[in-house]
């Protein structure tokens, strides 16, 4: 009896510690996930470099929290800066709008033009629909700085990121009065309790000290929030919930557009101080040609360098092209289109040219065949001598969203 109780105590002693093993790896699993790097972004515009020298300052105040890592990025220029490469910030790569998604925060930075954010930073941020549509930034802490000549309109100007940072659902992270009692006030600041900017044009040497402080401040707090969404971002919220098959709406489409073997190509980007699309109320204008996969679909004149047949696949591209734009200004989802309002196509053509109509009927009846009676439109054809990058066709479109 006595060997029996005996086996049973050892064999209840190796299952305690079996469990408790588990249970130990499991913490230590924990605590490995809780203090893996926190990945920040600080992401800047600059011309003469202030905002530079901020965006330092912001990533040297990550980087006071252990474990936070900040990488400094530009965003792209719509026209390229003069002798940029001889610029303290020339060697700073830049950005491209989906690697926004790969940070546990992010720090925004540009100079202050009439009361509102950089012309580069807008048009950055204006292609971050699809990021918003898949709800890639929800939850996600940012923070604002800014560099200003005058100073005037500074606060409107970081006011201006926080309309575009709340409808991505980001957390939005403002230094407040911190550091505020413990910088020079005998010189102009030019911080905010929105976020810390410095005045450029002021005098003496600019960022000050004092603006400096209070962006490393600023950097150490994103920091820190990035932190709290690193520990909490694998947690399910309910816009990732996954619908049940009876709720789950089925995009018409979508599924229009998988029963004619379509696949809608990326929506190109400008390549101009221009956006692809403009909604107006409730309308879209889209302005496209026959680019795929970054070149022109059979370039040149029609007639002369390109067959009626390959003008007409030049036709189709370009709709295509069309159509992936205004998925995008319908925020990923087409069945928000109402109706098509009007479509004009242009042709490079040589004078004479008569056949305007029939290239057009390819984007018509493409357009119809895909939207049903809601892209039955007003039409328009016009014989070009020439089109941007030799295209042969370009065409125009106005949609009406619901």
């Amino acid at each position: 009896m006595d060997s029996v109780n005996s086996m049973r105590i050892k064999t209840g002693i190796l299952i305690f510690l079996s469990l408790f093993s588990c249970s130990l790896l499991k913490a230590q699993s924990k605590m490995t996930d809780h203090n893996s790097e926190i990945k920040v972004l600080v992401l800047f515009n600059t011309e003469s470099g202030g905002t530079y020298k901020m965006a330092k300052e912001i990533a040297a105040g990550v980087e006071k929290l252990s474990g936070a890592k900040a990488t400094l990025k530009q965003v792209p220029r719509i026209k390229p800066l003069e002798n940029e490469a001889r610029q303290a910030f020339g060697n700073i790569p830049y950005a491209n709008i989906n690697e926004l998604a790969e940070y546990d925060g992010i720090a925004f930075g540009s100079a202050v033009h009439f009361g509102n954010m950089s012309a580069d930073m807008r048009y950055f941020l204006d292609q971050s629909v699809g990021l918003w549509t898949a709800h890639k930034l929800e939850g996600k802490p940012a923070t604002v700085f800014m560099s200003a000549g005058s100073g005037a309109g500074r606060e409107g100007a970081i006011l201006s990121f926080w309309n575009t940072l709340a409808v991505h659902g980001m957390t939005i992270v403002s230094p407040g009065i911190m550091g505020a009692s413990e910088i020079d006030r005998s010189i102009p600041q030019g911080n905010t309790v929105f976020g810390a900017s410095s005045l450029s044009g002021a005098t003496g040497d600019r960022p000050s000290k004092g603006e400096l402080h209070i962006a490393a401040l600023q950097g150490y707090a994103l920091a820190k929030a990035a932190k709290g969404y690193q520990l909490t971002k694998t947690e399910t919220s309910p816009a990732t919930v996954p619908l049940t098959p009876s709720s789950q709406k089925v995009s018409r489409i979508e599924a229009r557009l998988k029963e004619l073997n379509i696949v809608l190509p990326a929506a190109p980007a400008p390549v101009g101080n221009y956006t692809p699309f403009r909604i107006s109320g409730k309308q879209v204008f889209i302005n496209q040609i026959a680019l795929k996969a970054g070149k022109v679909e059979h370039p040149g004149i029609i007639g002369t360098e390109v067959t009626e047949e390959q003008a007409k696949l030049a036709t189709r591209q370009t709709l295509l092209n069309v159509l992936a734009v205004l998925k995008q200004a319908a925020g990923g989802d087409l069945d928000r289109v109402k109706q098509a309002v009007q479509l004009t196509g242009f042709f490079y053509t040589p004078a004479g040219y008569t056949k305007h109509a029939v290239l057009m009927n390819e984007a018509s009846n493409l357009l119809v065949e895909i939207l049903g009676g809601s892209g039955m439109h007003t039409r328009a054809t016009v014989g070009a001598s020439s089109l941007p990058m030799n295209s042969s066709v370009e065409i125009q479109a106005i949609f009406e969203l619901e």
